[in-house]
């Protein structure tokens, strides 16, 4: 009852807000006549420009507390110490690339990003070719979309599962170790096994943006015009050709957006890595080493802040290029 009476009141404001901002500025900026019945200024066409500022005007204001100011102030307390109480300089940049922990955790997201972007991609472009040419393949596609209807952190919970371990000699109620003993093999602590486990932590984020990556392409591949592929065909170029020379090149572009979409989800993992293994093992990424000098062991605010500000640094060239690229299709 509380939440539809917050939906109400909070519906109830915007209705009052643009209404009273509309009519309040029709009255302020309303064109007058004077007596002799000349224009006494054209004072609607101030209306006209300050208007469109009504609608963006809350939605700047949001942006600004939620996003604009907590990112000014972490780029300061990146330059502070961790109570944020003395000026420290670039200190924290300079304990930055000389802690092993935080060389580890570059590593382990530099090795996310050749992975898992690529990996995604790949097999939703797969399975978006293959469904669209079986009679079933809408059932196909729902059931590897859904891994996507669930939070990341609920993934890892199944995914626990999966990898679980319960000593050599004790049974095994993991999926993984289950199979490995029924065929004569030992089972194996999967998630606790340094580098490795981060292949294993890398298909759990696999698993739900495949999902994604096929609904996208599948999408582009149904719009690559017929007429290019009969006329291939009639050419006598074989599947295989057409889809590499003809489809490939034709959908580049959406395939570059999922490409990126994806990278920027990477350079933010944290729930998967935090449910699974905390870090431990060799499997700490920036997000999860940021969290921890931020919020645990007292909390260094300045150090937490620089991880924070690498991070975005890492994510604003992609931003940068995703948007001059849209930027060019709409000029097209």
């Amino acid at each position: 009852m509380s939440t539809l009476s917050a939906v109400l009141v909070a519906a109830g404001t915007l209705a009052f807000y643009f209404i009273g901002s509309n009519w309040l500025l029709d009255r302020l900026f309303k064109d007058r006549v004077q007596p002799d019945g000349t224009s006494a200024g054209n004072h609607a066409q101030w209306g006209a420009a300050i208007r469109p500022w009504l609608f963006v005007g809350p939605a700047l204001l949001l942006i600004s507390i939620f996003l604009v100011y907590p990112m000014i102030q972490t780029i300061i307390y990146s330059f502070f110490n961790a109570q944020s109480s003395t000026f420290v300089g670039l200190r924290n940049y300079i304990w930055a690339v000389s802690d092993p922990g935080f060389i580890q955790a570059i590593t382990n997201n530099l090795l996310w990003l050749l992975l898992v972007p690529i990996t995604s991609t790949a097999l939703g472009l797969l399975i978006a070719v293959l469904a669209d040419n079986i009679a079933w393949g809408t059932i196909a596609k729902s059931l590897i979309f859904m891994p996507m209807a669930i939070s990341f952190v609920g993934a890892s919970v199944i995914w626990k599962f999966v990898y679980d371990y319960r000593g050599p000699d004790a049974q095994q109620i993991g999926i993984l170790n289950a199979f490995v003993v029924s065929i004569g093999g030992r089972p194996q602590a999967w998630i606790a096994t340094p580098f490795w486990n981060n292949f294993f932590l890398m298909a759990i984020l696999i698993w739900i943006q495949t999902g994604f990556a096929m609904i996208v392409l599948s999408a582009a591949l149904r719009g690559v015009p017929e007429d290019t592929l009969e006329a291939a065909q009639v050419d006598g170029a074989n599947p295989i050709q057409i889809f590499f020379r003809i489809t490939i090149p034709q959908i580049t572009g959406t395939i570059l957006v999922v490409l990126t979409t994806i990278t920027i989800v990477v350079l933010k993992v944290f729930d998967i890595v935090l449910a699974m293994t905390n870090g431990q093992w060799g499997t700490e990424v920036l997000a999860n080493l940021m969290y921890n000098w931020m919020f645990r062991s007292g909390g260094d605010f300045g150090r937490g802040s620089t991880i924070a500000i690498v991070i975005m640094l890492a994510v604003l060239p992609i931003m940068i290029w995703n948007i001059r690229r849209y930027r060019s299709e709409e000029a097209l």
